[in-house]
Protein backbone atom coordinates (compact mmCIF):
# COMPACT_ATOMS: atom_id res chain seq x y z
CA UNK A 1 0.00 0.00 0.00
CA UNK A 2 1.59 3.42 -0.82
CA UNK A 3 2.70 5.51 2.14
CA UNK A 4 2.61 9.39 0.90
CA UNK A 5 4.53 8.28 -1.75
CA UNK A 6 7.49 7.42 -0.08
CA UNK A 7 9.58 4.68 -1.53
CA UNK A 8 9.78 2.22 1.49
CA UNK A 9 11.74 -0.71 1.19
CA UNK A 10 10.59 -4.00 0.84
CA UNK A 11 10.61 -6.73 3.67
CA UNK A 12 12.40 -10.14 3.06
CA UNK A 13 10.50 -12.66 5.46
CA UNK A 14 13.53 -14.98 4.99
CA UNK A 15 15.53 -12.85 6.93
CA UNK A 16 15.92 -12.97 10.63
CA UNK A 17 14.04 -10.78 11.99
CA UNK A 18 16.15 -10.99 15.49
CA UNK A 19 19.74 -9.74 14.07
CA UNK A 20 18.71 -6.21 13.11
CA UNK A 21 17.51 -5.37 16.58
CA UNK A 22 14.50 -4.54 18.51
CA UNK A 23 14.05 -1.07 17.10
CA UNK A 24 14.15 -2.74 13.32
CA UNK A 25 11.55 -5.43 14.83
CA UNK A 26 9.34 -2.65 16.13
CA UNK A 27 9.35 -0.67 12.94
CA UNK A 28 8.43 -3.39 11.14
CA UNK A 29 5.51 -4.20 13.43
CA UNK A 30 4.07 -0.94 13.47
CA UNK A 31 4.11 -0.82 9.92
CA UNK A 32 2.06 -3.55 10.05
CA UNK A 33 -0.08 -2.74 12.48
CA UNK A 34 -0.77 0.46 10.09
CA UNK A 35 -1.64 -1.09 7.20
CA UNK A 36 -4.32 -3.04 9.10
CA UNK A 37 -5.86 -0.92 11.62
CA UNK A 38 -5.13 2.57 8.58
CA UNK A 39 -4.17 1.33 5.24
CA UNK A 40 -7.29 -0.81 4.77
CA UNK A 41 -9.79 0.34 6.82
CA UNK A 42 -9.19 3.94 4.18
CA UNK A 43 -9.01 1.11 1.34
CA UNK A 44 -12.35 -0.05 2.04
CA UNK A 45 -14.22 3.40 2.77
CA UNK A 46 -13.15 4.90 0.02
CA UNK A 47 -13.94 2.25 -2.31
CA UNK A 48 -17.58 2.09 -0.91
CA UNK A 49 -18.09 5.79 -1.11
CA UNK A 50 -16.77 5.73 -5.10
CA UNK A 51 -19.79 3.28 -5.06
CA UNK A 52 -22.14 6.00 -3.63
CA UNK A 53 -21.90 4.04 0.10
CA UNK A 54 -23.53 6.81 2.09
CA UNK A 55 -21.19 5.95 5.41
CA UNK A 56 -18.41 5.30 3.39
CA UNK A 57 -18.86 9.09 2.31
CA UNK A 58 -19.34 10.43 5.74
CA UNK A 59 -16.34 8.36 7.41
CA UNK A 60 -14.08 10.12 4.77
CA UNK A 61 -15.60 13.57 4.95
CA UNK A 62 -13.24 15.97 7.40
CA UNK A 63 -15.38 17.51 10.05
CA UNK A 64 -14.07 20.75 9.02
CA UNK A 65 -16.63 21.59 6.81
CA UNK A 66 -20.65 21.78 6.05
CA UNK A 67 -20.42 18.50 4.37
CA UNK A 68 -20.82 16.62 7.57
CA UNK A 69 -24.39 18.31 8.08
CA UNK A 70 -25.46 17.82 4.54
CA UNK A 71 -24.56 13.71 5.42
CA UNK A 72 -26.36 13.02 8.62
CA UNK A 73 -29.20 14.84 6.98
CA UNK A 74 -29.58 12.37 3.63
CA UNK A 75 -28.53 9.60 6.33
CA UNK A 76 -31.90 10.66 8.34
CA UNK A 77 -33.94 11.09 5.77
CA UNK A 78 -33.42 6.76 4.98
CA UNK A 79 -34.09 5.11 8.83
CA UNK A 80 -33.27 4.96 11.80
CA UNK A 81 -30.43 2.28 12.10
CA UNK A 82 -28.65 2.05 7.97
CA UNK A 83 -26.51 -0.75 6.78
CA UNK A 84 -23.73 -0.17 4.68
CA UNK A 85 -21.12 -2.05 3.09
CA UNK A 86 -19.03 -2.29 5.71
CA UNK A 87 -21.33 -1.73 9.17
CA UNK A 88 -24.64 -0.42 10.59
CA UNK A 89 -24.92 3.28 11.50
CA UNK A 90 -27.40 5.65 12.96
CA UNK A 91 -28.37 9.54 13.23
CA UNK A 92 -31.81 8.95 15.38
CA UNK A 93 -31.51 10.17 18.95
CA UNK A 94 -33.66 7.07 20.47
CA UNK A 95 -31.23 4.45 18.60
CA UNK A 96 -27.67 6.33 19.54
CA UNK A 97 -28.96 6.83 23.07
CA UNK A 98 -30.21 2.81 23.17
CA UNK A 99 -26.79 1.34 21.96
CA UNK A 100 -25.07 3.49 23.88
CA UNK A 101 -26.71 2.61 27.51
CA UNK A 102 -27.43 -1.18 26.65
CA UNK A 103 -25.08 -4.28 27.95
CA UNK A 104 -25.39 -5.43 24.44
CA UNK A 105 -22.91 -3.43 23.02
CA UNK A 106 -19.38 -2.74 23.66
CA UNK A 107 -16.74 -0.37 22.97
CA UNK A 108 -13.22 -1.16 21.58
CA UNK A 109 -11.94 -2.41 18.31
CA UNK A 110 -14.85 -3.33 15.89
CA UNK A 111 -12.05 -6.48 15.12
CA UNK A 112 -13.32 -9.62 18.58
CA UNK A 113 -10.08 -10.16 20.32
CA UNK A 114 -10.29 -13.58 19.74
CA UNK A 115 -10.05 -13.07 15.38
CA UNK A 116 -7.37 -13.50 13.49
CA UNK A 117 -7.69 -9.86 12.88
CA UNK A 118 -8.01 -9.13 16.35
CA UNK A 119 -4.67 -11.33 17.02
CA UNK A 120 -3.22 -9.93 14.25
CA UNK A 121 -3.59 -6.06 15.92
CA UNK A 122 -2.81 -7.59 19.31
CA UNK A 123 0.56 -8.78 18.06
CA UNK A 124 1.19 -5.76 16.09
CA UNK A 125 0.20 -2.93 18.44
CA UNK A 126 2.50 -0.48 18.90
CA UNK A 127 4.24 -0.70 22.87
CA UNK A 128 2.46 2.59 23.58
CA UNK A 129 -1.05 2.28 23.44
CA UNK A 130 -3.76 4.79 22.43
CA UNK A 131 -6.57 5.73 24.07
CA UNK A 132 -8.44 3.87 22.10
CA UNK A 133 -6.56 0.42 23.07
CA UNK A 134 -6.94 -0.90 26.63
CA UNK A 135 -6.53 -0.63 28.96
CA UNK A 136 -8.05 3.05 28.48
CA UNK A 137 -11.45 3.75 29.89
CA UNK A 138 -12.30 4.70 26.08
CA UNK A 139 -11.89 1.08 25.14
CA UNK A 140 -12.25 -1.31 28.37
CA UNK A 141 -15.85 -2.79 29.51
CA UNK A 142 -17.05 -4.35 33.11
CA UNK A 143 -15.59 -5.39 35.01
CA UNK A 144 -12.05 -3.46 34.95
CA UNK A 145 -13.98 -0.61 33.54
CA UNK A 146 -16.01 -0.28 36.35
CA UNK A 147 -13.26 -0.03 38.95
CA UNK A 148 -11.09 2.58 36.58
CA UNK A 149 -14.18 4.82 36.48
CA UNK A 150 -14.40 4.66 40.12
CA UNK A 151 -11.14 5.27 41.27
CA UNK A 152 -11.73 8.53 39.41
CA UNK A 153 -15.13 9.52 39.54
CA UNK A 154 -15.15 10.30 42.73
CA UNK A 155 -12.88 13.38 42.16
CA UNK A 156 -14.92 14.59 39.21
CA UNK A 157 -18.40 15.31 41.31
CA UNK A 158 -20.31 18.47 41.11
CA UNK A 159 -19.44 19.88 44.18
CA UNK A 160 -15.82 18.96 43.13
CA UNK A 161 -16.54 20.79 39.65
CA UNK A 162 -18.17 23.70 41.71
CA UNK A 163 -15.37 24.04 44.32
CA UNK A 164 -12.75 25.05 40.79
CA UNK A 165 -15.00 27.61 39.64
CA UNK A 166 -13.26 30.22 41.49
CA UNK A 167 -10.21 29.32 40.39
CA UNK A 168 -10.98 28.79 37.09
CA UNK A 169 -12.33 32.76 37.00
CA UNK A 170 -9.09 33.64 38.19
CA UNK A 171 -7.32 31.94 35.19
CA UNK A 172 -9.60 33.25 32.53
CA UNK A 173 -8.90 36.90 34.03
CA UNK A 174 -5.15 36.27 33.56
CA UNK A 175 -4.96 34.96 30.48
CA UNK A 176 -7.88 38.28 29.08
CA UNK A 177 -5.40 40.70 30.73
CA UNK A 178 -2.42 38.77 28.89
CA UNK A 179 -4.15 39.43 25.63
CA UNK A 180 -3.34 43.56 23.63
CA UNK A 181 -6.74 44.46 23.07
CA UNK A 182 -5.58 46.65 20.19
CA UNK A 183 -3.43 43.81 18.12
CA UNK A 184 -5.18 41.11 16.41
CA UNK A 185 -5.35 37.71 18.37
CA UNK A 186 -5.82 34.17 17.38
CA UNK A 187 -8.29 33.52 20.63
CA UNK A 188 -7.45 29.43 19.98
CA UNK A 189 -3.59 29.31 21.47
CA UNK A 190 -4.37 32.72 23.37
CA UNK A 191 -6.94 31.61 25.19
CA UNK A 192 -9.11 28.87 24.45
CA UNK A 193 -6.75 25.96 24.90
CA UNK A 194 -4.72 28.13 27.45
CA UNK A 195 -7.85 28.22 29.66
CA UNK A 196 -8.73 24.80 30.00
CA UNK A 197 -5.47 23.53 29.54
CA UNK A 198 -3.86 25.45 32.58
CA UNK A 199 -7.27 23.80 34.72
CA UNK A 200 -6.42 20.30 33.77
CA UNK A 201 -2.80 20.43 34.43
CA UNK A 202 -3.18 22.03 37.86
CA UNK A 203 -6.00 19.39 38.91
CA UNK A 204 -2.89 16.58 37.55
CA UNK A 205 -0.20 18.68 39.51
CA UNK A 206 1.74 19.48 36.61
CA UNK A 207 3.89 22.10 37.30
CA UNK A 208 3.22 25.76 35.43
CA UNK A 209 6.92 25.29 33.32
CA UNK A 210 5.50 22.45 31.70
CA UNK A 211 1.86 23.57 30.50
CA UNK A 212 3.17 24.39 26.73
CA UNK A 213 4.85 20.68 26.48
CA UNK A 214 1.69 19.46 27.57
CA UNK A 215 -0.27 21.57 25.05
CA UNK A 216 2.02 20.61 22.47
CA UNK A 217 2.27 16.78 23.10
CA UNK A 218 -1.38 16.64 23.18
CA UNK A 219 -2.54 18.20 20.01
CA UNK A 220 0.09 15.87 18.38
CA UNK A 221 -1.68 12.77 19.95
CA UNK A 222 -5.77 14.31 19.47
CA UNK A 223 -5.23 12.08 15.82
CA UNK A 224 -5.17 8.94 17.64
CA UNK A 225 -9.16 9.20 17.70
CA UNK A 226 -9.30 9.09 14.32
CA UNK A 227 -8.76 6.26 11.49
CA UNK A 228 -7.31 6.30 8.08
CA UNK A 229 -4.12 7.89 9.28
CA UNK A 230 -1.61 8.15 6.15
CA UNK A 231 1.95 6.17 6.74
CA UNK A 232 3.53 9.41 7.79
CA UNK A 233 1.10 10.54 10.26
CA UNK A 234 0.78 7.33 11.70
CA UNK A 235 4.33 7.51 12.73
CA UNK A 236 4.53 10.90 13.97
CA UNK A 237 1.15 10.19 16.22
CA UNK A 238 3.49 6.76 17.63
CA UNK A 239 6.69 9.15 17.73
CA UNK A 240 3.81 11.38 20.25
CA UNK A 241 2.51 9.06 21.96
CA UNK A 242 6.25 7.31 23.01
CA UNK A 243 6.96 11.39 23.97
CA UNK A 244 3.75 11.68 26.38
CA UNK A 245 4.13 7.90 27.56
CA UNK A 246 7.71 8.88 28.65
CA UNK A 247 6.60 12.70 29.91
CA UNK A 248 3.74 10.29 32.37
CA UNK A 249 6.36 8.19 33.72
CA UNK A 250 8.35 10.65 34.92
CA UNK A 251 5.55 12.76 36.61
CA UNK A 252 4.08 10.13 38.03
CA UNK A 253 7.48 9.07 39.64
CA UNK A 254 7.99 12.19 41.05
CA UNK A 255 4.34 12.42 42.40
CA UNK A 256 5.09 8.93 43.95
CA UNK A 257 8.15 10.74 45.65
CA UNK A 258 6.26 14.31 46.29
CA UNK A 259 3.07 13.48 46.31
CA UNK A 260 0.23 16.56 46.43
CA UNK A 261 -3.58 17.09 47.05
CA UNK A 262 -4.21 16.85 43.07
CA UNK A 263 -6.06 13.91 41.28
CA UNK A 264 -3.30 12.30 40.22
CA UNK A 265 -0.91 11.73 43.34
CA UNK A 266 -4.97 10.56 44.77
CA UNK A 267 -5.16 8.22 42.24
CA UNK A 268 -1.90 6.99 42.89
CA UNK A 269 -3.06 6.38 46.48
CA UNK A 270 -5.86 4.72 45.43
CA UNK A 271 -6.72 1.15 46.73
CA UNK A 272 -10.23 -0.62 46.63
CA UNK A 273 -10.57 -4.06 47.17
CA UNK A 274 -8.10 -5.27 43.91
CA UNK A 275 -5.32 -3.06 45.04
CA UNK A 276 -3.65 0.23 43.35
CA UNK A 277 -3.88 0.97 39.87
CA UNK A 278 -0.51 -1.06 37.99
CA UNK A 279 1.92 1.44 36.02
CA UNK A 280 0.26 0.95 32.65
CA UNK A 281 -3.52 1.39 34.24
CA UNK A 282 -2.38 4.76 35.80
CA UNK A 283 -0.27 5.90 33.05
CA UNK A 284 -3.06 4.91 30.67
CA UNK A 285 -6.25 6.68 32.78
CA UNK A 286 -4.08 10.15 33.68
CA UNK A 287 -2.76 10.16 29.96
CA UNK A 288 -6.92 10.05 29.38
CA UNK A 289 -7.56 12.58 31.97
CA UNK A 290 -4.94 15.18 30.64
CA UNK A 291 -5.10 15.35 27.19
CA UNK A 292 -9.28 14.87 27.26
CA UNK A 293 -9.36 17.25 30.01
CA UNK A 294 -8.80 19.92 27.38
CA UNK A 295 -8.79 19.25 24.10
CA UNK A 296 -12.77 18.98 24.25
CA UNK A 297 -13.17 21.98 25.81
CA UNK A 298 -10.76 24.01 23.41
CA UNK A 299 -13.36 22.94 20.57
CA UNK A 300 -16.30 23.86 22.56
CA UNK A 301 -14.92 26.94 23.13
CA UNK A 302 -13.84 27.87 19.58
CA UNK A 303 -17.46 26.25 18.22
CA UNK A 304 -19.17 28.28 20.60
CA UNK A 305 -17.60 31.42 20.12
CA UNK A 306 -18.08 31.05 16.03
CA UNK A 307 -21.88 30.43 16.86
CA UNK A 308 -22.17 33.64 19.31
CA UNK A 309 -20.49 35.57 16.76
CA UNK A 310 -22.95 34.14 13.99
CA UNK A 311 -25.96 35.34 15.69
CA UNK A 312 -24.81 38.56 17.62
CA UNK A 313 -28.53 38.43 18.61
CA UNK A 314 -28.41 35.26 20.76
CA UNK A 315 -25.37 37.06 22.15
CA UNK A 316 -27.77 40.14 23.05
CA UNK A 317 -30.06 37.67 24.98
CA UNK A 318 -27.34 36.39 27.00
CA UNK A 319 -26.13 39.46 27.97
CA UNK A 320 -29.81 40.59 28.86
CA UNK A 321 -30.27 37.43 31.04
CA UNK A 322 -26.81 35.73 32.27
CA UNK A 323 -28.75 32.86 33.65
CA UNK A 324 -29.34 31.65 30.07
CA UNK A 325 -25.34 31.01 29.65
CA UNK A 326 -25.37 27.47 31.55
CA UNK A 327 -28.08 26.48 28.83
CA UNK A 328 -26.03 28.34 25.77
CA UNK A 329 -23.37 26.16 26.68
CA UNK A 330 -25.30 22.95 26.37
CA UNK A 331 -26.98 24.60 23.20
CA UNK A 332 -23.54 24.82 21.73
CA UNK A 333 -22.49 21.17 22.51
CA UNK A 334 -25.35 20.44 20.70
CA UNK A 335 -25.65 22.22 17.22
CA UNK A 336 -21.87 21.99 16.82
CA UNK A 337 -20.13 19.01 19.12
CA UNK A 338 -16.73 18.63 19.87
CA UNK A 339 -17.13 14.76 19.08
CA UNK A 340 -19.08 14.16 16.35
CA UNK A 341 -18.87 10.47 16.48
CA UNK A 342 -18.30 6.87 18.39
CA UNK A 343 -18.56 3.98 17.61
CA UNK A 344 -19.79 0.06 19.26
CA UNK A 345 -19.56 -3.44 18.69
CA UNK A 346 -22.78 -6.23 19.44
CA UNK A 347 -21.81 -8.87 21.74
CA UNK A 348 -24.82 -10.75 20.64
CA UNK A 349 -27.63 -10.51 18.36
CA UNK A 350 -29.84 -7.61 19.25
CA UNK A 351 -32.67 -5.40 17.61
CA UNK A 352 -32.44 -1.24 17.86
CA UNK A 353 -35.57 0.60 16.41
CA UNK A 354 -36.66 -2.92 14.90
CA UNK A 355 -33.49 -3.75 13.01
CA UNK A 356 -31.30 -6.78 13.61
CA UNK A 357 -28.07 -6.33 14.26
CA UNK A 358 -26.20 -9.69 14.52
CA UNK A 359 -23.11 -10.50 17.19
CA UNK A 360 -19.93 -8.73 16.02
CA UNK A 361 -21.34 -5.82 13.94
CA UNK A 362 -19.83 -3.11 14.23
CA UNK A 363 -21.98 -0.02 14.73
CA UNK A 364 -20.92 3.85 14.25
CA UNK A 365 -23.14 6.09 16.51
CA UNK A 366 -23.29 9.37 14.97
CA UNK A 367 -23.46 12.15 17.79
CA UNK A 368 -23.37 14.84 15.53
CA UNK A 369 -26.54 13.33 13.77
CA UNK A 370 -28.59 12.93 16.79
CA UNK A 371 -28.06 16.26 18.46
CA UNK A 372 -29.90 17.05 15.25
CA UNK A 373 -32.98 14.80 15.15
CA UNK A 374 -36.21 16.70 14.72
CA UNK A 375 -38.29 14.28 16.90
CA UNK A 376 -36.34 15.49 19.97
CA UNK A 377 -35.08 18.95 18.85
CA UNK A 378 -37.72 21.29 17.14
CA UNK A 379 -36.28 22.89 14.21
CA UNK A 380 -33.29 21.56 15.04
CA UNK A 381 -30.86 23.83 12.68
CA UNK A 382 -31.32 26.41 15.07
CA UNK A 383 -28.91 27.70 17.65
CA UNK A 384 -31.57 28.97 20.35
CA UNK A 385 -29.72 29.60 23.72
CA UNK A 386 -32.88 29.03 25.46
CA UNK A 387 -33.90 26.02 23.96
CA UNK A 388 -35.78 24.22 27.08
CA UNK A 389 -34.18 20.78 26.02
CA UNK A 390 -30.79 21.67 25.00
CA UNK A 391 -29.15 19.41 27.53
CA UNK A 392 -31.23 16.07 25.85
CA UNK A 393 -27.60 16.50 23.12
CA UNK A 394 -25.19 13.30 23.34
CA UNK A 395 -22.61 15.49 23.05
CA UNK A 396 -21.02 13.61 25.84
CA UNK A 397 -22.13 10.02 24.85
CA UNK A 398 -23.62 7.81 27.22
CA UNK A 399 -24.09 4.63 29.28
CA UNK A 400 -21.43 3.39 31.10
CA UNK A 401 -18.88 5.70 28.89
CA UNK A 402 -20.59 8.87 29.69
CA UNK A 403 -18.00 11.73 29.45
CA UNK A 404 -16.78 12.22 33.18
CA UNK A 405 -15.53 15.40 32.46
CA UNK A 406 -18.65 16.43 31.58
CA UNK A 407 -19.44 18.69 34.79
CA UNK A 408 -15.90 20.51 34.13
CA UNK A 409 -16.01 21.07 30.95
CA UNK A 410 -19.78 23.00 31.73
CA UNK A 411 -18.19 24.70 33.73
CA UNK A 412 -15.44 26.20 31.97
CA UNK A 413 -17.08 26.79 29.12
CA UNK A 414 -19.32 28.66 30.80
CA UNK A 415 -16.68 30.88 32.61
CA UNK A 416 -14.60 30.91 29.64
CA UNK A 417 -17.29 32.53 27.34
CA UNK A 418 -18.40 34.62 29.87
CA UNK A 419 -15.32 36.46 30.93
CA UNK A 420 -14.18 36.62 27.19
CA UNK A 421 -17.32 38.74 25.66
CA UNK A 422 -17.79 40.65 29.64
CA UNK A 423 -14.55 41.86 28.93
CA UNK A 424 -14.29 42.62 25.24
CA UNK A 425 -17.94 43.13 24.50
CA UNK A 426 -17.09 43.95 20.97
CA UNK A 427 -15.36 41.31 20.12
CA UNK A 428 -15.48 40.44 16.44
CA UNK A 429 -14.19 37.60 14.35
CA UNK A 430 -11.86 38.58 11.94
CA UNK A 431 -11.47 36.30 8.22
CA UNK A 432 -9.03 33.16 8.05
CA UNK A 433 -10.87 30.98 10.31
CA UNK A 434 -9.37 27.33 10.12
CA UNK A 435 -11.11 24.66 11.43
CA UNK A 436 -9.09 21.21 12.51
CA UNK A 437 -8.14 18.68 9.67
CA UNK A 438 -9.62 16.06 11.99
CA UNK A 439 -12.50 13.50 11.58
CA UNK A 440 -13.74 12.69 14.99
CA UNK A 441 -12.99 15.96 16.43
CA UNK A 442 -14.79 19.04 15.51
CA UNK A 443 -13.06 22.33 16.06
CA UNK A 444 -10.77 25.40 15.38
CA UNK A 445 -6.94 25.26 14.98
CA UNK A 446 -6.84 29.40 14.33
CA UNK A 447 -9.76 31.70 15.26
CA UNK A 448 -8.11 35.35 14.52
CA UNK A 449 -10.15 38.37 16.20
CA UNK A 450 -10.22 41.97 17.35
CA UNK A 451 -10.88 42.54 20.89
CA UNK A 452 -12.19 45.69 20.48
Amino acid sequence: MPRDSQTVPAVDPSRDLDRHGPGWREGVRSDIYWGLAHALPRLLLSAAARRGDLQGRMLLAPSSGDQVWQLLAEARARGPVLRSRLSYYTVDHAAVKEILSSPDFRSGMPARPDSLLGRLLDRTAPRVPGPLEPPSLLATEPPDHTRYRKLVARVFTVRAVDRLRVRTEAIAGELLDALDPAAPVDLIPSYCALLPVTVITEMLGVPPAQRNRILELGTRVTPSLDFGLSWRQFRALTAALREFDQWLDTHIGQLRRHPGEDLLSQLIEARDEQGALDDRELTMTAGLILVAGFETTVNLLGNAISLLHQHPGQLDRLRKDPALWPNAVDEALRLDPPVLLTGRVCTRATSVAGVALPAGAHVVTALAGANRDPAVFADPERFDVARENARDHVSFSGGRHYCLGASLARMEGEVGLRALVGRFPELRLLPGARRRPTRILRGYDSLPAMLR
